[in-house]
């Protein structure tokens, strides 16, 4: 009898502690969607030359959004970030993947400063790079440093080649920034975590997957400024 009573207060213990590490993912999930919302918010709260073309904006097939890390977090070769993706669908934009950016020449930023990144998948081909498991910028999908300004007369090269544009925003200033060499995933342990099984990356981004509670008003947020005519 004594070994029943301690073998079910052992499971009891383990599902607490269980319970409360799902807790604390979820909660860490949310911060960054929340996160993730105000990098785009602030982007697009600046004056109209400073932040992304309307061309852009209205043209955008996917968008990837990856918060800052804190001061001295960036090491060469390690990962890089932690963010969420979306992309548009017929129905809308779709529910958010987590991912992760890993690799490249960040060198610069050890000790540096934080910085937000904004990746934004262009056309067709950039859409079906996102829905896959994993690749590499540069190689895998062209990029190019995104231009500025929401009336920006960019050069025909992003236009014509580029499947990802390419942002960096840091102490208040937003620019186009090289990531070639990085490798752009999803986070699969944290997607499980979000939606409750491993759902499918391309599931997801396609819009088959409801939109949960905590990442709406990223959502949201996104489909109100990546507005524009876009035949699906």
């Amino acid at each position: 009898m004594k070994q029943i009573k301690a073998l079910g207060l052992g499971l009891a213990l383990a599902a607490s502690s269980l319970m409360a590490f799902g807790e604390d993912v979820n909660a860490k999930l949310a911060e960054r969607l929340t996160n993730a919302t105000s990098v785009i918010n602030q982007i697009m709260s600046v004056s109209p030359d400073k932040t992304i073309p309307n061309s852009i904006l209205s043209g955008a097939s996917c968008v990837v959004v990856i918060p800052s890390y804190k001061k001295g977090a960036f090491v060469v070769g390690a990962q890089y970030g932690q963010g969420v993706a979306t992309c548009r669908t017929p129905k809308g934009w779709s529910a958010p993947v987590f991912v992760q950016l890993a690799g490249g020449s960040f060198g610069f930023q050890i000790g540096g400063q934080a910085t937000d990144l904004v990746l934004i998948a262009m056309n067709d081909q950039g859409l079906q790079d996102m829905l896959k498991n994993k690749f590499k910028i540069g190689a895998d999908a062209a990029a190019s440093a995104g231009p500025v300004g929401r009336n920006a007369q960019a050069g025909t090269d992003w236009k014509l080649n580029a499947e990802f544009l390419t942002y960096s925003r840091s102490k208040g200033l937003f620019a186009g920034i090289n990531l070639d060499g990085t490798v752009l995933s999803q986070n699969e342990d944290d997607t499980r975590a979000m939606y409750g099984a491993n759902v499918p990356y391309t599931a997801v981004l396609k819009g088959n997957q409801a939109t949960p509670p905590p990442a709406r008003p990223f959502v949201s947020t996104v489909a109100r400024h990546f507005v524009g005519a876009r035949n699906q």
